[in-house]
């Protein structure tokens, strides 16, 4: 069987600091059929700089650039526009990719005859220095399932547009990638994990996400407006998140 092309989804927005070790985890990558389509969201320092530098390397590494800072979710949507692979694949600019992950994301993907896979990951702190920590997701999840909690890195995510087609991020601040999840699993009834961690996910102390109880009000906003679930299902999935939280914490 060919290897099919992935498209790789990079968000780019005050990323100088770690862009180049996120595109050399990619150039390093053991599956060569891919494209990077990094999308700039009007960053005011030196990222563009450096990954134009990339891109005249290597033509597998694209640049777009927004006219107006937009936040991830069109940044990522506007990328997932413009990509020519079979695969759809998300990679944040200040993480990194384990150097056989595509070439075993994908295998495991065929495998399953699947259209969403995700995997475990590990993290490291902001300047990278790994934490000897693991996030191991559960390896099979429904809509339902996911509705608990959002157990899928966004990192380690990939789809297969050949089962559902484009499927895009709902424009909400944060909890975007959640959004997509759910939108993919409401056309397939299964999403697998490999459990072999194939990224490496960087702890910004700064971030939003780093408090995972903060994005609780996106979760809900999430739940009600873009899912359409009542508000009392709503509050039952928050209850959920939290104590899945509590529990991987």
């Amino acid at each position: 069987m060919k290897n099919e092309l992935v498209s790789i989804i990079t968000p780019s927005y005050k990323s100088e600091r770690f862009i180049s070790q996120t595109i050399e985890s990619v150039l390093s990558q053991t599956y060569q059929n891919w494209e990077m389509i990094i999308v700039d969201d009007v960053s005011p320092d030196n990222s563009n700089e450096i990954i134009e530098e990339y891109t005249k390397k290597d033509s597998r590494i694209k640049l777009i650039k927004l006219e107006k800072n937009s936040g991830p979710a069109v940044a990522r949507n506007r990328a997932i526009e413009e990509a020519k692979g079979r695969y759809i694949s998300f990679l944040d600019a200040d993480d990194l990719w384990k150097p056989d992950k595509l070439e075993k994301q994908i295998k495991f993907m065929r495998e399953k005859d699947c259209a969403l896979s995700y995997s475990a990951y590990e993290t490291m702190s902001e300047e990278g220095k790994l934490q000897n920590k693991f996030i191991n997701p559960p390896l099979k999840l429904s809509y339902n399932d996911l509705l608990k909690s959002n157990y899928i890195g966004c990192l380690t995510a990939i789809y297969d547009t050949h089962k559902v087609g484009k499927v895009y991020m709902p424009l909400i601040k944060k909890r975007q990638d959640y959004g997509l999840w759910l939108r993919i699993l409401k056309k397939t009834d299964f999403a697998y994990a490999t459990a072999e961690p194939l990224a490496v996910y960087r702890i910004m102390s700064d971030s939003v996400s780093s408090n995972k109880f903060k994005l609780l009000k996106y979760h809900y906003k999430l739940f009600t407006e873009f899912e359409n679930i009542s508000s009392i299902r709503a509050l039952y999935y928050l209850g959920w998140n939290i104590l899945t939280k509590l529990i991987y914490r």
